[in-house]
């Protein structure tokens, strides 16, 4: 016996072609859509074009962001970094986001992190992948409209990301 499931109840029509929009779209969304697991490619950006999209004409502030990253790293593929910002996490004052940038991979924006005011501090701990010898810039906006600005300067014995990504 078989089970029907709204899902495959709603499919039907389009399996047979009796709605030439719905079957229009299904094959317009497969035909755009990258393979599953893969990321669309992307135009490269340089760092200089990343900062300034994060920045939007703000003029960045050179205080509240504590970066701690090893200045000399023996592996790219693997650089720790914990990024903390001093702000008191109220609904009115916090941190909105936190972007780390790389000056010289072949991925300007290593990652971005959204929080809220319910997260109660504003700090973050990841792992990046390196390279080379460059620097790494933080940026962290906040609900006030505020950027703040942090970069750190890091050696990399054996560089990552040599195969494009």
């Amino acid at each position: 016996m078989t089970q029907w499931n709204r899902r495959a109840v709603m499919a039907i029509p389009a399996l047979a072609g009796l709605n030439p929009r719905i079957a229009a779209a299904q094959s317009a969304e497969t035909a755009a859509a990258p393979p599953h697991g893969t990321l669309a490619a992307q135009p490269q950006e340089t760092f200089e074009a990343a900062e300034q999209a994060i920045l939007a004409g703000r003029t960045p502030l050179a205080t509240g962001i504590t970066v701690d990253i090893p200045p000399l790293s023996e592996n790219g593929n693997a650089v720790d970094v914990a990024i903390r910002i001093d702000s008191p996490s109220t609904a009115a004052d916090h941190v909105t986001a936190i972007h780390l940038l790389s000056e010289k991979n072949p991925v300007t924006r290593i990652a971005s992190f959204g929080l809220t005011a319910r997260a109660g501090r504003a700090e973050i701990a990841t792992r990046i992948r390196l390279a080379t010898t460059q620097t790494v810039l933080v940026l962290a906006e906040t609900s006030r409209g505020q950027v703040h600005r942090a970069s750190r300067e890091v050696i990399v014995i054996l560089g990552a990301c040599v195969d494009g990504g």
